[in-house]
């Protein structure tokens, strides 16, 4: 399996498909690069090079106990970026992979980016906070934890539920594509998927967001039941400069799969202009 070695020592595992431009995916908490695979396809086949790697603590990348936090995550990826010599990548994350992409900006600049795509992103913050009144209450992500330490396969297939709104009466949601999420999620690590859950709902990305000087998209879906819009991409969009925001309606968190064409479509064109 390909891999690259990080700073200090673990190996992330990553998919390089095709060739031409770089186009760089973070995936989202506690999946891992396969959840990027209806992206990557469809993108190599038009002429991009399309790279998606593991998260560390995630699916086939080292499974460290430390590290665990944002600012590791975004060493990581630039280490693959520069191990790769990526320039003028278009960085794509979606939620978690979404604070990746950005704590990345936010870290190492823009030099080897050409644009960025943030996706039912948790950036700025999702934890409220007396500067985030708008924020999930700590109890939230402490159940999360609990549900994860108690039976976490059980707690997957349960959050493979909302993730993709297959409890919405319209859902066409597939038991394949649930099972798909529970999958990827038991190939995690334990500690890293726990330990990420801070990461990904305590960190403020607002100072990154400031820094972003490329030109950004940002999709989310109105019902999105894990990262709600309202105080996400729609803060986001107002602190990115020159952000272009676009809404789904009806989708869900998991639109990269429930609406992988018209995804597939937005990232192309944004790609292209």
């Amino acid at each position: 399996m390909p891999t690259i070695t990080t700073k200090d020592g673990n190996k992330i595992y990553y998919k390089d498909w095709g060739t031409g431009q770089p186009v760089v995916f973070s995936h989202g908490w506690p999946l891992s690069a396969d959840a990027w695979e209806d992206q990557m396809v469809f993108l190599a086949s038009h002429g991009y090079r399309a790279i998606a790697h593991d998260r560390r603590g995630h699916g086939r990348s080292s499974q460290p106990s430390d590290g665990n936090n944002m600012d590791t995550y975004a060493d990581d990826l630039a280490t693959l970026v520069e191990v790769l010599d990526l320039k003028e990548a278009i960085h794509v994350g979606h939620s978690a992979g979404g604070g990746e992409v950005a704590r990345y900006i936010g870290r190492h600049g823009t030099k080897r980016v050409a644009k960025a795509v943030l996706i039912a992103a948790v950036p700025p913050l999702m934890l409220k906070t007396e500067a985030n009144p708008g924020g999930l209450p700590i109890t939230v992500f402490d159940t999360i934890r609990a549900g994860v330490l108690a039976d976490r396969s059980q707690f997957f297939r349960d959050l493979a539920v909302t993730f993709y709104g297959a409890n919405r009466p319209d859902s066409t949601v597939s038991q394949g594509l649930r099972d798909s999420f529970w999958l990827q999620a038991m190939q995690s690590g334990f500690i890293g998927v726990l330990e990420c859950i801070k990461a990904f709902s305590e960190t403020d990305f607002t100072a990154d967001l400031k820094k972003f000087d490329v030109p950004t998209l940002i999709l989310h879906g109105d019902d999105d039941q894990i990262v709600p819009i309202a105080d996400s991409a729609l803060l986001s969009a107002k602190l990115v400069q020159s952000a272009t925001l676009k809404v789904y309606s009806g989708a869900s968190h998991g639109l990269c799969s429930t609406h992988k064409k018209q995804v597939n479509a937005d990232l192309l064109a944004f790609i292209q202009a």
